[in-house]
């Protein structure tokens, strides 16, 4: 009998969860950013290994909201882990040990799912000061590798019997216009400083997947006109590096297509705390 189900990827920001979820699909899917807080959407990966497909989510960090987004990116976290099958709960192995789940997600009562704990970038620890685990837990490297096979076979033991939900060659469920304007924005932590990458959202007013090249005309918002300056650049020269950078992702992912990136930049005031702006660039809180 096959085993299928849905794992989320759970904890604090910063803990290697956009690179674990890459490093688990041998696919660049999710923004990867040292920068906290750059997960704003869940993404999903897929992983169909002999009998078993896993559905890895990589849901937002479990933040203290500031603001009305951050409300939205801890809801949508939340929410991932009441749905999930099984929960990886990832934490830095430097940090050990790791606060309760429930703890740090605040749950009122304990999930449903199992919990598996994760220590994560073992690769930054000396191994002369290794803390000793429990062990039930999983060591890991999304970086080197080491300890990837053998957090597969315990999330395997956890996860249901049941048929495939996905065709087991798909590695991701969303559309490539949802990756386009994730890589737009990681390109935008990549080129922008500082405060600035927080202020910034795209969107993709158009996708034209079937020409040659692809055709995609995108904008990128603001919450201040000195911030769309700094975006531009002098002579345009930073908006140019950003969608390069963005355009060179977006072609790897579509296996080696030329793109054409039309990227504009225009202002929308305060949009991380009004909730019209967020329903809009797809932050709904539902």
């Amino acid at each position: 009998m096959t085993r299928c189900g849905t794992i989320v990827l759970a904890g604090r920001p910063n803990v290697g969860k956009s690179t674990l979820l890459n490093a688990l699909v041998g696919e660049h899917l999710a923004i990867v950013s040292p920068k906290p807080q750059s997960t704003r959407l869940p993404v999903v990966g897929l992983l169909t290994k002999d009998d078993t497909q896993y559905i890895f989510t990589d849901p937002p960090g479990l933040l203290e909201p500031e603001y009305e987004l951050h409300k939205v990116m801890r809801a949508t976290a939340l929410r991932a882990i009441d749905d999930a099958e099984v929960i990886a709960y990832l934490h830095p192995l430097g940090e050990y040990p790791a606060p309760p789940l429930a703890t740090v997600a605040r749950l009122e009562r304990t999930p449903r799912a199992p919990v598996v704990n994760v220590y994560t970038k073992s690769d930054l620890v000396n191994p002369s000061n290794r803390p000793t685990v429990q062990p039930s837990d999983t060591v890991l490297s999304a970086v080197s590798g080491e300890g990837l096979d053998a957090l597969l076979a315990t999330l395997r033991e956890r996860l249901p019997e049941g048929p495939f939900h996905y065709d087991p060659d798909e590695l991701a469920t969303q559309p490539m216009r949802f990756f386009a304007a994730e890589f737009i924005r990681e390109a935008a932590f990549e080129q922008l400083h500082e405060e600035l990458p927080y202020s910034v959202a795209s969107e993709i007013d158009e996708f034209r997947e079937g020409a040659e090249p692809v055709y995609i005309r995108a904008v990128l918002y603001v919450e201040r006109e000195s911030q769309k300056g700094i975006v531009i650049g002098e002579g345009g020269r930073t908006i140019k590096a950003l969608g390069a950078a963005a355009r060179a992702k977006i072609e790897t992912l579509l296996g080696g297509q030329r793109v054409f990136l039309d990227l504009h930049v225009k202002v929308l005031p305060k949009w991380r705390r009004d909730e019209p702006s967020l329903k809009r660039l797809g932050y709904a809180a539902s």
